[in-house]
């Protein structure tokens, strides 16, 4: 039995003409995400999670030409209000591809850390993933299967044609590349990406459930294929 972590977005009221009047400079802006986490596939969901990202000294601008080279920094807070904070993400290197992210805990201890070598500039020609939790075995995954790769590139002639069209058209969208991910560390898999429904599933009684969470956050800020990712807004 698994249990799954997803990144949802909170609707955001809407405000009348005097409410936007009414909003003054030092009003706190709402979180605009939580993870949600069920016991099990198809189970009932509960918010255990809320994420926001982490600014540095130059604000959003610095943020976003940071993020060009794969940086990162996100928080997990425990409530809305940001009175707890969970876990944070930091990136400790990012460059050619390959960015090298830490969760800290709320103490600042460490939770684990996590890879990602950008395909055709790590290890291999597709993504890669690489989950690492102190006192346990690293596992790794890979963007994709070789064969929906394989049938994803002679589909491309199609897909550029059908993205056109849905461009002219304002309508449809092309067909998505793989984006399925199993990590294997040794015989066990101890976590899944499902891109049907944008969900990890956490397989292994110890793979500690912030992590799984600030991953489930992570690969969602490199997928392009919904929108503009999450923690790319300029506001």
């Amino acid at each position: 039995m698994s249990s799954v972590l997803t990144l949802e977005s909170v609707p955001r009221p809407k405000k009348d003409k005097q409410a936007k009047q009414d909003i003054t400079p030092d009003a706190v802006t709402p979180i605009g995400h939580v993870v949600k986490f069920a016991d099990e596939p198809g189970g009932e969901s509960r918010v255990v999670a809320h994420v926001e990202r982490e600014l540095p000294r130059g604000g959003i601008p610095a943020y976003l030409a940071a993020r060009k080279t794969g940086t990162r920094s996100f928080v997990l807070w425990a409530d809305p209000d940001r009175r707890a904070r969970l876990a944070t993400l930091v990136t400790t290197s990012a460059a050619d591809g390959v960015a090298t992210y830490q969760v800290l805990g709320a103490q600042g201890e460490l939770i684990g850390t996590l890879v990602r070598e950008k395909a055709l500039s790590g290890k291999g020609l597709r993504t890669r993933w690489t989950v690492a939790q102190p006192g346990c075995p690293e596992a790794v995954g890979l963007k994709g299967r070789v064969f929906w790769w394989y049938v994803w590139w002679l589909l491309l002639p199609v897909q550029v044609a059908i993205c056109v069209g849905s461009l002219l058209s304002g309508n449809g969208d092309a067909a998505r590349g793989p984006r399925r991910i199993i990590w294997r560390a040794g015989q066990e898999v101890p976590l899944e990406f499902r891109s049907d429904d944008d969900e990890i599933h956490v397989l292994a009684p110890w793979v500690d459930w912030r992590l799984a969470a600030a991953l489930t956050a992570l690969i969602r800020t490199f997928d392009s294929w919904m929108g503009t990712p999450w923690d790319d807004k300029r506001q």
